[in-house]
């Protein structure tokens, strides 16, 4: 049976990719590299690589899945096995594919060990301690992507700051079924107040128009991280331990808009933080986590 749309697209949660464009930008704009066609060639090959990665995680987790999220598309019956690890290879070729067309072998070799991260991590690091340093790999890797070659270097603490962030965030993800011990919450609400001073930090050096809006998604990255993980880490349940997750995913944007205005470009990291509504909207239809 050919599985619907909306499987699909539940299947790879598709409204969280609207935190990877920012990761990419944010690379770009600590680089110093104008924007240009290839970078949107860039981020159309991170998207279809998030999304493999999504559609891979729930065919590895499908025997899991049945028995602790018997309403995800596999165990629903809503897509088959086969289906869902077709879905993964095809995006995976996608994602392998747009990187040529944008930056040729350079691209390449960039979205190579990204992809090759993604499925080490579905097929055989999650059950492990390299779970968390995994996921943080993957998403430093996707900054680095937007800084190019060059721009290795000077990329490199952002793409740290946004690797902290969702190493931190993949270790709260593991007790969304059964609840966490009240110190991984807090673990994690500490991580988040230390990256956004650090971000806020960083921003007093950038131009005044850079600095506000730098400051404005700081703040606001911050507010978001500080509630959900607050209620989270004095009521651990499962329920506020997902919704902490769900916070800490779209909490990226932010993020990512706020090390962007740092890095001189405060118009982008404005234009990054605005999706934050649309993502938290759509985020109530289809789940991020």
């Amino acid at each position: 049976m050919t599985p619907s749309a909306r499987a699909v697209l539940t299947l790879v949660r598709a409204p969280a990719a609207l935190s990877v464009p920012g990761d990419v930008l944010a690379g770009a704009a600590a680089a110093g590299r104008p924007l240009r066609p290839s970078t949107l060639g860039t981020i159309a090959s991170s998207v279809c690589l998030y999304w493999a990665g999504m559609a891979l995680n729930d065919y590895a987790d499908r025997d899991l899945d049945a028995v602790e999220r018997p309403e995800r598309p596999i165990p629903s019956g809503q897509i088959s096995p086969a289906a869902a690890l077709t879905v993964a290879g095809a995006l995976t070729a996608a994602g392998l594919g747009l990187a040529v067309l944008a930056q040729g072998r350079r691209g390449l070799l960039s979205a190579l060990p990204l992809a090759g991260t993604v499925w080490a991590y579905d097929l055989a690091l999650k059950p492990t301690r390299a779970a968390a340093p995994a996921m943080a790999a993957a998403r430093t890797l996707d900054v680095l992507a937007g800084a190019g070659p060059g721009g290795l270097r000077r990329a490199l603490p952002t793409a740290a700051t946004i690797g902290l962030h969702t190493g931190i965030l993949t270790a709260l993800s593991r007790h969304e079924v059964y609840g966490a011990p009240r110190a991984v919450p807090l673990t994690s609400l500490a991580a988040g107040l230390t990256v956004g001073a650090a971000t806020f930090a960083r921003g007093r050096r950038a131009r005044p128009a850079d600095r506000l809006t730098a400051a404005l998604c700081t703040a606001v990255y911050t507010a978001g991280g500080v509630r959900a993980h607050a209620v989270a880490a004095r009521t651990p349940s499962s329920l506020r331990v997902r919704q902490a997750v769900a916070a800490g995913i779209h909490g990226l944007i932010p993020l990512q808009g706020a090390l962007t205005a740092t890095a001189g470009r405060g118009a982008l990291g404005a234009w990054i933080a605005a999706g934050l509504p649309l993502a938290r909207r759509l985020g109530r239809k289809v789940s991020p986590t």
